[in-house]
C-alpha cells in the first residue's frame, strides 16, 4: 500500500460554486468522504481557505520574501486535499474520478514519499530521528 495525495486545483470555475446551495456541496463532499472511509482508503484530508487569506514564502534571494495572497495564476491554486492509502496509483485515480466536482475542476494525484524514497540515506541523522518521531506518534495514537 502507498499513500497518495489528491489535490483539488482551482481552475477558475470555483466561482460557480458561489451560486450553489452550500449545504448541497457539504452533503456531496460528505458522502464522498464517507465512501472513502468505508472503503478504508481515506487517511485524511482538509479543505483550504481562499488564497486571499494565505501567504507565500519565496526563496529567490538571500532571505525569504513573504507576500500575502492572492498570488499565482488561478490554475496554480489549491482548494483542498485528501490523503488516501491505496494499493496502486490507478486505484487512487479511480477515487479522484468519483469526487463530486463540476466541469473545469481538476484533481492532481501524487504519491506521498515514504522510507523507500530515502533508502540511500537510511543512516542520516534526521532520517533516523523521523523514524523515532513517527514511532512515538503511532504509540501515542494507540
Amino acid at each position: 500500500m502507498a499513500k497518495y495525495m489528491l489535490i483539488m486545483r482551482n481552475s477558475g470555475s470555483v466561482e460557480n460554486y458561489e451560486d450553489m446551495d452550500f449545504e448541497t456541496i457539504i452533503n456531496a463532499m460528505g458522502a464522498y468522504n464517507e465512501s472513502m472511509l468505508k472503503a478504508g482508503v481515506m487517511v485524511g484530508g482538509e479543505g483550504l481557505t481562499d488564497a486571499s487569506q494565505g501567504s507565500v514564502v519565496e526563496f529567490t534571494g538571500e532571505a525569504p520574501v513573504v507576500t500575502d495572497g492572492p498570488y499565482g495564476e488561478t490554475h496554480e491554486l489549491f482548494n483542498g486535499y485528501w490523503i488516501l492509502e491505496t494499493a496502486t496509483k490507478e486505484e487512487a485515480v479511480e477515487w479522484a474520478c468519483r469526487a463530486p466536482l463540476g466541469p473545469g475542476n481538476k484533481i492532481e494525484v501524487r504519491r506521498v514519499t515514504d522510507e523507500s524514497d530515502f533508502a540511500d540515506y537510511s543512516d542520516n541523522e534526521y532520517i533516523q530521528k523521523e523514524k523515532e518521531w513517527r514511532a512515538q506518534e503511532a504509540a501515542a495514537a494507540e
